[in-house]
């Protein structure tokens, strides 16, 4: 018994040995394959990545400002539709009370029409108002993704040549908080975009 656990830690020993000689040998040889990034002459010993502040981009985005322009135009027309209903409306309540404190009506039956009338009318106007703003919102909703699928389709387009593997998305410093200017290709964008939009 003693003589099997001799022979095992003699074996043991030698292999102890043998790995440490591999180990510290210089010869480092490894089975795991790495894949090179080649970048074009722009991006010399940079890694294939950039990101886009996208608060510089949609200020000076033209076609951003076109489409913001569409619905703040929507949004004041809809605004100067209900001032000027609510304004109707405040005339039509401003008469009534004048009638209602000199006794104009006949009956009260007809003063109390009067005021359900004018009750209707307002809640009318409010129900208007809530519609204009989900239309709105709905209309601001679609012509958002419209700028991002027109975007993303620009985007693929001016990658082609660049060969990014990545390309990142900053608004303020929600998702970089350091990174190089070299990285940044934010003006580069802008001009390539609105390049391409003032020649549709």
């Amino acid at each position: 018994m003693k003589s099997i656990n001799y022979v095992i830690n003699g074996v043991l020993a030698v292999a102890i040995v043998i790995l440490f000689i591999l180990q510290f040998s210089g010869k480092k040889e490894t089975s795991v394959t790495r894949t090179t990034f080649t970048p074009d002459e722009n991006l010399s010993g940079v890694l294939p990545i950039a990101y886009v502040d996208m608060d510089s981009l949609l200020m000076n985005y033209n076609y951003y400002r076109d489409l913001s322009e569409v619905i703040l135009k929507k949004e004041e027309n809809s605004r100067a539709n209900i001032n000027q209903k609510a304004n109707a409306l405040r005339t039509e309540v401003q008469g009534f009370q004048r009638k209602l404190e000199n006794n104009a009506f006949l009956t009260r039956e007809r003063a109390a029409q009067e005021e359900q009338r004018l009750m209707n009318k307002q809640q009318e106007l409010q129900e208007l108002d809530n519609r204009l703003v989900q239309e709105l919102m709905l209309e601001q909703q679609q012509l958002m993704s419209q700028l991002r699928d027109s975007l993303v389709a620009q985007l693929n387009l001016f990658n082609q040549n660049k060969g990014y593997q990545v390309i990142l998305s900053n608004t303020g410093m929600d998702n970089i908080l350091i990174a190089g200017d070299v990285y940044n290709i934010t003006a580069e964008l802008i001009e390539y975009l609105n390049r391409n939009y003032s020649a549709k």
